[in-house]
């Protein structure tokens, strides 16, 4: 589409001219009008894409505003003299004396200046122009295209002609109408060696060609792709030192030779042909893959030249894995290392040598243990361990979110797949941690339909996104962890067997804390030291720690160091142990009878506190219950405290009733059957008869 220009200047023949000079160098690309403020024409302007107006056109910027639109782009018109222009000027003898006349003073002192500026000094020029003051006995004028403003009796007049655009007005309408393709052609390049310039400015051009070819130099060699350029015969100008690299060929050997005898596996005849970009294509040089892309550089509907992109395929795809970590923006990465697994046991000594082993494998691992053991340890351990050690490290708890969630998660999804659905889709975890590891914590809380997505990925190595119909290939190892045992899920028909054995291809077993021996005071020590505790223990507190059942394992002996810190004691004694550590010891006991009485008053005292009587009464009100062969509830006991002046709330009550319950003292039904006291409980009320009113 052709572009409208509108040249404006003070003089109607000024603005023909320079709009003739535009249609010249432009030509079919553009269509020019002329507009002068004094024939007033420039009221009646049309539309245009672009204005170009000279400095003297109006008198303030109040006057331009109401002629010219402010949103339409504008140049300023600058002048030149022609080289042809200043040897006229060069041949008038030295010490001449001449009138440079033109249309205002401005004007002509602005002439008179830069015909100095370019070496015209050997002429004495007097001002001239419409208005001016009269003068005489001058024989020479010079003017530039304004010779009807020459006084009557001069003899001899120079015309110059209308100077012409300057390079800097050009290349700027060349640039605002998106043109600058036109600049390197050959019709410009000889109009700009007509325009007569001083060596300053030609200078500044100079520098300014050596700052860019500079700037590209640099550009290409920080660049992390191989760059290799041609010109639009196909002669290399360009190779920068990741292409030497990963070529072999040196820019000496490569720099002006044709590229098809020197870099034959690159497709730039077939680019310079179809003019089209050559996307991703995959080429071996000396046996490593290599990515290619070749970018055709199209100026004018000309092809010039064209830049090959070179890079590793390895390469390629690490720094595919680094972008996608910075878009999940969550820092998957695997923390810890065998070395962070304290221990000196046996059992934690051998399964940590089998872990190892597998870690220099890409098979399937399963971790199987009692929940607070470590098994995500591990599984870091192992990812740092093996060859997948520099890409993503993904965990996920299968068992902490919704089905439906945990899928999109897992294999992300394509937009609009749901009501919620992320504009432009979502990749999933999987694709996240491709070339590095999975690890699925509580497999087992998975739904029968994901447990066959998974079992697709471990089998074919591809997934498919929620909502989506592409198949995504992906390299991922999957280590997987369960603290239940899956043999009797896939029994009860709650866990696919046959990726029960897909997962179970190494399995990994880690050891219960209790069966750890010295590495519980290893373990106290090692996280007392990192909490800055400071006491010490009994040794009625040690021999009860390492008789402990630990349950929760190394999370619950975490627990209890911290809260021995907290409490701010020099030395630990039994009682000083937190009331789980009783609870947990009488759940473990399963309610052995040969429990001491003593022990159990104690830590019933431990768990009271300050509301021992308010136990105490509970615990008599059942064993009055007991004696009278009545099972005793909530609102039965609530009913009995209102009655003897004691205020328990039916949920204070059935608080009371499951610590009791813990340890052990009475037996609480579900429903409306009441609870019961047993033999220890009244052995333990009869310790206590004193506090009883």
């Amino acid at each position: 589409m052709k572009k409208k220009i509108a040249v404006v200047t003070l003089d109607c023949a000024a603005s023909k001219f320079y709009a003739n000079q535009i249609k010249e160098l432009f030509g079919e690309l553009v269509i020019t009008s002329s507009y002068s403020v004094l024939d007033g024409s420039v009221k009646n302007m049309d539309e245009q894409d672009l204005f170009v107006v000279t400095t003297d056109a109006f008198e303030n910027i109040t006057d331009l505003k109401e002629f010219i639109p402010i949103d339409v782009p504008k140049v300023e018109i600058e002048v030149a003299f022609t080289n042809s222009s200043i040897e006229t000027l060069m041949s008038i003898p030295k010490g001449s004396k001449a009138l440079f006349v033109n249309l205002s003073e401005i004007m002509v002192r602005e002439a008179i200046t830069y015909l100095s500026q370019l070496g015209i000094n050997h002429i004495s020029f007097t001002p001239y122009y419409p208005g001016a003051m009269p003068v005489n006995g001058f024989d020479l004028a010079v003017t530039v295209g304004e010779a009807r403003y020459v006084p009557n009796d001069v003899k001899t007049i120079i015309d110059l002609g209308q100077r012409v655009l300057d390079t800097t007005t050009v290349v700027e309408i060349a640039l605002r109408l998106k043109f600058d393709y036109l600049l390197e052609r050959e019709k410009f390049k000889e109009y700009f060696r007509s325009l007569a310039v001083n060596n300053y400015s030609f200078d500044q051009l100079f520098g300014r060609a050596l700052r860019m070819e500079s700037q590209f130099e640099i550009l290409m060699e920080i660049m992390d792709e191989g760059i290799i350029g041609v010109n639009e015969n196909d002669i290399i100008f360009a190779c920068n030192s990741k292409a030497v690299e990963i070529t072999g060929i040196t820019k000496e050997q490569a720099i002006d030779h044709p590229a098809d005898s020197i870099f034959s596996f690159l497709p730039f005849e077939e680019c310079r042909k179809t003019q089209k970009k050559i996307n991703n294509l995959l080429i071996k040089v000396g046996g490593v893959d290599i990515n290619v892309t070749v970018t055709p550089v199209i100026r004018g509907n000309e092809y010039i030249g064209s830049f090959a992109t070179i890079q590793r395929f390895t390469e390629e795809e690490y720094k595919q894995h680094k972008l996608r970590i910075q878009l999940l923006n969550k820092g998957h990465k695997a923390k810890y290392t065998f070395n962070d697994i304290i221990g000196d046991s046996e059992a934690i000594k051998r399964s940590c040598a089998i872990a190892k082993k597998m870690a220099k494998t890409n098979s399937t691992v399963l971790i199987t243990g009692e929940s607070g053991t470590g098994k995500e340890l591990f599984a870091h351990a192992i990812h740092n361990e093996s060859k997948r050690r520099d890409y993503p490290f993904i965990a996920i708890n299968c068992a902490a979110m919704p089905d439906n969630l945990l899928e999109s998660e897992l294999f992300g999804h394509d937009e609009g797949s749901f009501t919620g659905a992320k504009k432009g889709g979502k990749l999933g975890l999987f694709e996240y941690a491709h070339k590095g590891t999975m690890f699925l914590d509580e497999v087992e809380g998975m739904s029968t339909a994901l447990q066959v997505k998974l079992l697709r990925v471990i089998q074919e190595r591809e997934i498919m996104r929620v909502g989506g119909n592409k198949i995504i290939s992906i390299d991922v190892r999957i280590i997987a962890a369960s603290n239940e045992s899956l043999e009797e899920l896939v029994y009860n028909g709650s866990f696919r067997k046959d990726l029960y054995f897909r997962l179970n291809t190494l399995p990994i077993q880690i050891p219960p804390l209790r069966d750890r021996g010295s590495d519980i005071m290893l373990l106290f020590n090692y996280f007392k030291s990192k909490l800055n505790g400071n006491f010490t223990l009994s040794p009625e507190v040690t021999r009860a720690l390492l008789s402990h059942n630990w349950s929760g394992n190394i999370r619950e002996l975490h627990n209890y160091v911290e809260y021995l810190t907290y409490i701010e004691k020099d030395m630990i004694y039994y009682d000083d142990l937190p009331p789980g550590f009783y609870n947990e010891a009488m759940s473990t006991s399963k309610c052995n009878s040969d429990t001491k009485t003593n022990l159990e008053a104690k830590l019933l005292e431990q768990l009271a506190g300050n509301r021992l009587d308010d136990y105490l009464f509970v615990l008599n009100t059942l064993h009055i219950g007991f004696i009278h062969k009545i099972s005793k509830g909530r609102l039965s006991i609530s009913d009995d405290a209102e009655a003897a002046g004691r205020f328990l709330t039916q949920q204070e009550i059935r608080g009371i009733l499951m610590d009791l319950n813990n340890l052990c003292l009475i037996k609480m039904s579900r429903g409306r059957g009441g609870s019961k006291i047993n033999d220890r409980g009244i052995k333990v009320l009869n310790e206590f008869r004193s506090h009883i009113f």
